[in-house]
């Protein structure tokens, strides 16, 4: 939110420089993440001055340029060559002189520098509109009346504004200050605090006076419950032209762009007391009638925007007799809104309930200021006072005569809040003793009134416009906010309660699994449960049990995720697209589905492994990620965790994600898949590098995990020894059946098997393949002899022979 301090002026006179302002409005919970420098005219005009021509030849070499001596109010006058047909002696001008910045159409700027143009010298340039800023036109310079003295600053002339813009990151709830009147409130109340007491000036409205009532509108309103205030009035023979200079610099220093002055003044009203106005052609209100009601199912409405919409009976619309004409606290219809044509406004001023425009505004996909504000809250008790101001402001600009009486529908008023406040209560959050006349002071400063004082405490009305003060817990909050977390004393002694954490649960479990991951080179990565339709259709089994959400933050976002992968998927996308191709990346994350009537969240670490293990270098080739490294690493996991009797079997047939790979599984039960992601998958999301996937099923691990305790060993101090065998098998037998068989069948000197070499060709009989194996044989009591190693090995091959038909290769 953008915050003018010029603005915000109008409402305090505040007198100290814009960095300290900002510093209290920080402190107060409006924290301001920046300030911009504004200027109504780009450079401020520095260096340009009001000269005079004293003198108007023809240039010697060129048809079209002449010679001037301008006085500028210097020691002598500057001679400029000026190409302007219009330029003649006795003129006022406005001069950029020698190193002025001015900037042209697209805003690069240029530097006025002393030059040579045919031969004559120049030192500075005689400017038209455009070259300034100031106007398109560049028929020829500008000339200025006679009154200005030589040397005023052209800023003087034009009386170009300079301001500071706070850009404040206003929190949800802080519905009150969302307008420079709200800001200047509560800004009011920090400098109370510090002994700054400033009044806080709240815009007039005497000069409101009905002139006739020739334009009479009635206000119908169906749902009271929606719609509890509803205001109107009305303003004829206005005249829709520009605004004003000093309203338009004040739009455009927040970042609005002027449009007439009729809207300009709406959104004045809107950006300065925070209360959407919405203006109306009165003469195509057909009937001279505002029906507000709910709108009839299907109805094609034509917004603003030139959208064409399809209205749902939830949403509350601004009608006349015959049509719609605006959706309510949203988007005015194409057909109803101001235009250079229109002569006579229907000013509407109201509070629309807040669920109801954020579900509109959601549901049709439209965000606008008016919008912002009704979402979140506004004060009811403004409506009427602030069309009386919008009204007012408008035949101020534009002309015209206020042709009706204020119509004010309000059949229940809104009651403050009323809150009992314990002075034990403030004590025992705050941590310290307040005085109870700074508590006293301080609600004060809030407009909340005291309307009891007893020994226990207060007893409060809290003002309806602060919708987020509805408890006694934010009347503390509100409490300290103004007192300064900053004056908050704190306790060298620090009183902590050390709970009792089982060593299973999640969180444990989960920093273990984290830390080796790290140890490992992985990244850890979060990313958004909320996922497109796009990805639940194309992707998701049984898109039918996907989660969908009743009021989506986007189209883009209207589903709960059912598979983390394709959230790691963009991951590896975004990261691919910005020459980042090497990645270890794991999340912890649940997904969602909707089976049976009942909805179900499931937790799962994810695992991915793209791109190189190992770089390229000098020294060696870059070494590309493997399904075996990605295997390795699950498997690390589970040893760490104590998981045993794990068997592996092929990924199912209808596997949606995975080319190849296969399942863990403890019994029936499945722990995880891993595999290598669909090339399809792949190029749906422009990853053109192979994807490893590990996706594992985090409540089952919890289950299975096991009192694991690490036994420590002595290194033996007698020799291992090596031994191989290259063995002829059939394709079915995998390395795994071989290992488990070697180590049931030597349980005492085995100490590593390992597969270095796997041929398939054909130099080989068909069906058969070729597996070297490595054997490390150890005692740990004494040195191994050669009986002994022959002896072991024999027996690993004869066990090799039999169960799996294997023959030593020659």
């Amino acid at each position: 939110m953008k915050i003018s301090y010029n603005w915000l002026k109008q409402y305090l006179k505040l007198e100290m420089p814009a960095e300290d302002t900002a510093v209290i409005l920080t402190d107060l919970g409006l924290e301001v993440e920046g300030i911009e420098h504004f200027e109504s005219v780009k450079g401020g005009l520095k260096g340009v001055v009001v000269g005079h021509v004293l003198e108007c030849e023809k240039h010697p070499n060129a048809d079209k340029l002449k010679i001037t001596k301008v006085d500028v109010g210097g020691e002598a006058p500057l001679q400029i060559v000026c190409g302007a047909p219009n330029v003649a002696q006795g003129q006022k001008v406005l001069v950029a002189t020698i190193g002025t910045v001015l900037y042209d159409k697209a805003g690069k700027p240029f530097e006025i520098k002393k030059g040579k143009i045919r031969g004559e010298e120049s030192y500075g340039m005689i400017c038209a509109e455009d070259e300034l800023g100031l106007g398109e036109s560049h028929d020829g310079i500008m000339v200025l009346d006679s009154k200005w003295e030589v040397g005023t600053p052209a800023s003087k002339v034009f009386e170009v504004e300079t301001d500071e813009v706070f850009e404040i990151g206003l929190t949800p709830n802080r519905a009150d200050a969302m307008s420079h009147y709200g800001v200047a409130r509560d800004l009011r109340a920090g400098l109370m605090q510090k002994g700054i007491s400033l009044e806080l000036i709240t815009p007039s409205i005497t000069k409101f006076h009905v002139d006739n009532r020739s334009l009479k509108m009635d206000i119908e309103v169906q749902n009271k419950k929606l719609v509890p205030r509803y205001t109107g009035v009305t303003i004829s023979n206005v005249r829709v032209d520009e605004s004003p200079e000093w309203l338009q610099n004040k739009l455009k220093a927040i970042g609005i762009t002027p449009k007439n002055n009729v809207v300009d003044a709406t959104n004045y009203v809107l950006h300065g007391m925070g209360q959407p106005i919405h203006a109306f052609d009165a003469d195509h209100i057909i009937g001279r009638k505002v029906i507000v009601k709910n709108a009839d199912e299907g109805t094609k409405f034509k917004t603003l925007d030139g959208v064409e919409r399809t209205l749902n009976a939830e949403d509350i619309m601004i009608c006349d007799a015959e049509k719609p004409l605006c959706i309510a606290g949203v988007l005015g219809g194409e057909n109803s809104g101001i235009t250079h044509f229109t002569r006579n406004v229907f000013l509407e001023s109201a509070y629309f309930d807040a669920v109801s425009v954020r579900k509109t505004a959601k549901r049709h996909g439209i965000n606008t200021d008016a919008s912002y504000r009704f979402e979140r809250g506004i004060n009811i008790e403004d409506c009427k006072y602030a069309l009386m101001y919008a009204a007012v402001l408008i035949e101020n600009i534009a002309g015209g005569v206020i042709s009706s009486d204020v119509i004010d529908f309000y059949p229940k008023k809104q009651e403050d809040f009323q809150v009992f406040l314990t002075f034990e209560k403030i004590d025992k959050l705050i941590g310290q003793k307040i005085s109870r006349d700074t508590i006293k002071a301080i609600l004060h400063s809030l407009d909340i009134k005291v309307n009891s004082f007893t020994e226990r405490g207060l007893g409060l009305s809290v003002p309806s416009y602060r919708v987020d003060v509805q408890r006694e817990a934010d009347v503390i909050e509100e409490i300290l906010r103004i007192y300064g977390y900053n004056n908050v004393i704190f306790s060298e002694k620090l009183n902590a309660t050390m709970a009792h954490s089982n060593k299973y649960d999640d969180h444990n479990i989960q920093n273990v699994v984290a830390d080796q991951l790290v140890a490992k080179g992985f990244f850890e990565i979060m990313t958004n449960s909320l996922v497109s339709e796009k990805e639940i259709t194309t992707y998701a089994e049984n898109p039918e049990q996907a989660v969908k959400l009743l009021n989506p933050l986007s189209s883009d976002l209207g589903y709960m995720r059912k598979n983390l992968v394709f959230s790691g998927l963009e991951v590896i996308a975004y990261n691919n697209n910005r020459k980042r191709s090497d990645l270890k990346l794991f999340e912890f994350g649940k997904n969602y589905h909707y089976i049976d009537g009942n909805y179900t969240e499931n937790k799962h670490l994810v695992l991915y492994l793209t791109g190189n293990t190992q770089p390229e270098y000098w020294g060696a080739p870059a070494q590309k990620t493997s399904f075996f490294e990605l295997k390795g690493v699950v498997e690390s996991l589970f040893e760490r965790l104590g998981l045993k009797e794990i068997t592996i079997l092929p990924l199912e047939a209808n596997d949606t994600l995975s080319s190849e790979g296969f399942r863990w599984q403890i019994g029936e039960t499945l722990l995880g898949t891993i595999g290598v992601v669909k090339s399809k998958v792949l190029k749906d999301f422009d990853i053109k590098q192979e994807v490893l996937v590990a996706d594992l099923h985090w409540e089952v691990i919890l289950e299975q995990v096991q009192d694991h305790k690490v036994v420590y060993k002595e290194i033996s101090k007698y020799p291992e020894v090596r031994r191989d065998l290259a063995l002829l098998l059939d394709e079915k037998v995998t390395f795994a059946d071989l290992y488990e068989k070697a180590y049931a069948t030597e349980k005492n000197l085995l100490k590593h098997v390992n597969l270095f070499d796997v041929y398939q060709g054909d130099k080989l009989p068909e069906g058969k393949k070729s597996y070297a194996l490595s054997f490390v044989l150890q005692d740990n009591n004494k040195t191994l002899t050669d009986k002994q190693i022959d002896k072991t090995m024999q027996h690993l091959q004869d066990a090799f022979e039999k169960q799996f038909g294997a023959a030593l290769r020659e």
